[in-house]
């Protein structure tokens, strides 16, 4: 359980995009104090944890609702992963703007730019195909690792950007791309391979 859940932390916090949201939450909180941009980096983590700890859950119930097999929908997420991945690798995976009467920390921060619609896929495949109470539980703090990761990235974002710089971060996004590319092209290969057999 233990490899279970070292491995699904990893998987899970590159599938959040640390790296990408990183620069677009610099970006958004330029103008703020320490304190402000902290404060973001908060309700962020949580508005992420929460979003993503629902749709986690909320997997089995949407399939069969819908009536969609679990294998066609790996097919059809993971190729909206690799689109994501290919965007990120690319450098044109662009941020969104905030609606002025929108807490940016949820909209656009949290949802799109750190759950979006790739994510989701993965995020409901992922809560699905684990079987049992004990690996939907270690499922479950996988991903609140993940996301409290993120929070720690978010909350260092000024220290970080003087560490690893425009160019540091930028090489640390086309890496996380790597890595969705080939999370992609393996929950595809499962749809596939399932689907045939």
């Amino acid at each position: 359980m233990i490899t279970l859940f070292i491995s699904l932390s990893m998987k899970l916090f590159f599938l959040l995009t640390p790296f990408f949201v990183l620069t677009v939450f610099l970006s958004m909180t330029e103008h703020m104090t320490k304190a402000e941009q902290r404060l973001v980096a908060i309700r962020t983590t949580m508005a992420v944890m929460v979003i993503s700890l629902i749709l986690y859950f909320a997997g089995n119930p949407i399939f069969s609702t819908l009536g969609i097999t679990l294998d066609g929908f790996r097919i059809g997420a993971g190729s909206l992963l690799f689109l994501s991945a290919v965007s990120l690798v690319s450098g044109k995976r662009t941020s969104q703007e905030a609606a002025p009467d929108v807490d940016f920390a949820v909209v656009p921060l949290a949802i799109p730019i750190t759950v979006g619609p790739a994510t989701i896929g993965t995020l409901l495949i992922l809560g699905a195909e684990l079987g049992g109470p004990t690996e939907r539980a270690v499922g479950a703090g996988a991903l609140v690792c993940s996301c409290l990761s993120v929070g720690i990235l978010l909350r260092s974002a000024r220290p970080l950007k003087k560490l690893l710089g425009s160019v540091g971060l930028s090489v640390m996004t086309k890496i996380t791309g790597l890595v969705l590319s080939a999370m992609a092209a393996q929950i595809v290969f499962t749809g596939i391979k399932n689907f045939l057999s």
